[in-house]
């Protein structure tokens, strides 16, 4: 078999002990190393941190408005999680 992932699960077990970046759909984000993965895609992360997207208060047309930045920022320490594979969009080496 090539030294290349065949298949998108053999990609994520290339991961596994490595840190990682979660992406879900409610633009939440977790950066922990992965621990376990099983075919639905749930995973479990150690040391995991949630980021959030920063927001900022802005002026548009006479109205107060909070806009995103761009940053994500750190929200909390969380430890090991487990995140629903459904929930996810991304993972990605950190």
């Amino acid at each position: 078999m090539p030294e290349t992932a065949s298949r998108p699960l053999d990609a994520l077990n290339k991961a596994r002990n490595k840190r990682v970046i979660v992406e879900l759909k409610n633009n939440r984000q977790y950066i922990g190393k992965l621990e376990a993965f099983d075919i639905h895609v749930n995973v479990v992360l150690l040391d995991a941190e949630e980021h959030v997207e920063e927001m900022e208060e802005k002026e548009i047309d006479g109205k107060k408005t909070m806009v995103k930045t761009g940053n994500k920022v750190l929200k909390r320490k969380m430890g090991t999680v487990f995140i629903r594979g459904d929930t996810i969009t991304i993972i990605s080496p950190a």
